[in-house]
């Protein structure tokens, strides 16, 4: 394949090039900009638009992402998490891209216009499908050995240059690690970085380009992982330590750099997106121990739950997480009695996804469907209510939740579209995450200093810079609004049916705007699972470590 640039059915000859910043919040990038540790960045917001760029509910990064190249929300694309519950089955699987057939992303649509594309390590390209251009997947891949590149034929280009194309690589942890080890999990992630700008350029070359994107996966895993050295609240316990993460951030903005660099080489207009912002994680809230407590739970006898413990020391003794795959019965691992249980927790992580075990729908269903509309609105109340009051650390009393959302209200859909849709969307109080599983006898528990992550929030960020781009500062954008403002820098007709809108204000001088009937979308299909029990084993890990499994 030889580099080319031309386009056959082109509008415009405008081009645009996207850096995403997995997790990046202005929190973060505010104070390392005033001090001179990102010039970068400092060059885009001052010759540019920018400002906070709203994520999904929940601000996960399957669902953020999946909004952001589909330009339309959970309720039409039908990705609320990692997971997805099989109210049929009773079971979990991994969403994937078998499971956004139904609907046309940014790259189908620019493809469908002649334009090339080029995408490299975006969450929830897994497995890739065919562009007109190319596609590296994202970290949901297994790894190396999967099929991960579209055309295939980039493959041997890519693992001869870089073993670790879909980085695969876990925050490594040993008993007396030290400084030392955490300095060399931050080196493998600044090396991320320099490794996606090397390789945008070098497909981007290759192939030829009118749009291209790269996503710095492991800016959201410093995050995660480093929180309380980059807290304000926090960050003089150890100056050592946080003067690192702030090297390991200052080695993105070099990344960033060499891509703006590519970028005005190529006469291009650069976006730089979040999927969604960063905070603290406190303590850690058990919405199924609450459910148990108020009668709509039922537990198996202790032998069961015993078992379950067990098989989870087992596995964290091994290294395993197979206990998060849960190809098999949901009942396995929580030790669920579903023939006494009318609500459970299915699975969790930025929020929680409460189904009631409806008579009819799931396999062990008990509860009447004419009793569901007033036990789904007594549930949301209980967790609204006083009994989900409690006293954090400081002493101040707090709710636990601040929203338990009926998904057809939030997402506008209907329950025969997106048939897997939770009863309920429990969102967490900032500074706490929610876990499906049960333990002890506290609701939540509150972690100490040494055991303090990084979580995530709404706000994300948005700049544009370059060529056509106004100045602009304090911009409120959603997640949604990146498609139609791609398709639009380019010159191309938005579909009606896309949630997000046109963000004007960033053009110098604005194009004329058209708009294309939608050729509609159809309910969208749960896709058959495409990872094997390693693969499943692989992927449960990654994920488990960052928290998004428990």
């Amino acid at each position: 394949m030889t580099p080319t640039n031309e386009k056959p059915n082109a509008p415009s000859n405008r081009r645009v090039l996207i850096i995403g910043l997995d997790g990046v919040t202005w929190d973060v990038l505010t104070p390392l900009v005033n001090e001179g540790r990102l010039p970068n960045i400092k060059r885009a917001i001052e010759n540019g638009a920018w400002g906070v760029l709203q994520s999904t509910t929940p601000p996960i990064t399957p669902a953020a992402w999946t909004t952001f190249l589909t330009g339309v929300q959970p309720g039409k694309h039908g990705i609320i998490d990692f997971e997805r519950y099989d109210v049929s089955t009773n079971k979990l699987t991994f969403n994937s891209t078998r499971c956004l057939d139904h609907l046309r992303n940014i790259w189908r649509i620019l493809g469908d216009n002649g334009l090339k594309v080029g995408s490299i390590n975006v969450p929830m390209t897994y497995p890739p499908v065919e562009v007109n251009g190319f596609l590296v997947s994202g970290f949901e891949t297994p790894g190396p050995s999967a099929d991960f590149v579209y055309p295939p034929s980039l493959r041997g280009d890519i693992l001869e240059r870089w073993p670790d194309p879909t980085l695969k690589t876990k925050w490594r942890r040993k008993m007396f690690g030290g400084d030392a080890l955490f300095a060399e999990n931050l080196d493998y992630m600044s090396r991320s970085f320099h490794q996606g700008a090397a390789m945008t350029k070098f497909l981007g070359d290759k192939c030829g380009w009118d749009a291209l994107m790269v996503v710095f996966k492991l800016t959201d895993n410093i995050q995660h992982k480093t929180w309380k050295y980059i807290d304000p609240r926090w960050s003089d316990r150890n100056p050592k330590r946080t003067e690192m993460v702030k090297q390991c951030f200052a080695e993105s903005d070099k990344a960033v750099g060499d891509l703006m660099k590519y970028a005005e080489e190529n006469d291009a207009t650069v976006m730089m997106v979040s999927d969604h912002g960063h905070g603290s994680l406190e303590g850690k809230v058990q919405p199924n121990l609450l459910l148990k407590q108020w009668g709509y739970l039922s537990l198996d006898g202790g032998s069961a739950q015993g078992g379950t413990r067990l098989r989870y020391l087992r596995d964290r003794w091994t290294g395993k997480t197979k206990r998060f795959a849960r190809e098999g019965s949901i009942a396995q691992d929580l030790a669920v009695d579903f023939d006494k249980t009318r609500a459970c927790v299915m699975h969790a992580g930025m929020a929680g996804f409460v189904y009631l075990n409806l008579k009819g729908r799931q396999p062990c269903g008990i509860v009447e469907p004419s009793e569901y509309d007033s036990l789904r609105d007594e549930i949301q109340n209980k967790f609204m209510g006083p009994a989900c009051r409690t006293t954090d650390p400081t002493g101040q009393t707090i709710q636990l939740f601040s929203a338990a959302h009926k998904p057809e209200e939030l997402y506008n859909c209907s329950r025969e579209d997106q048939p897997w849709m939770p009863d309920l969307i429990l969102i967490p109080r900032d500074s706490l995450a929610v876990v499906r599983k049960i333990r002890g006898t506290n609701p939540v528990k509150w972690l100490s200093y040494n055991k303090i992550e990084g979580t995530h929030r709404p706000q994300g960020i948005f700049t544009a810079t370059g060529p056509g781009i106004a100045t602009k500062d304090g911009m409120h954008a959603q997640i949604a609004d990146c498609a139609p403002t791609i398709l639009a820098l380019l010159g191309l007709p938005i579909p009606e049916d896309m949630d997000g809108r046109v963000l004007t204000e960033i053009f110098e001088d604005l194009p004329e705007l058209t708009y294309e009937t939608a050729t509609g979308t159809s309910a969208a299909q749960g896709g058959e699972q495409v990872y094997s029990e390693e693969e499943l084993q692989q992927v449960t890990d990654r994920l488990a470590d960052l928290g998004y499994l428990e």
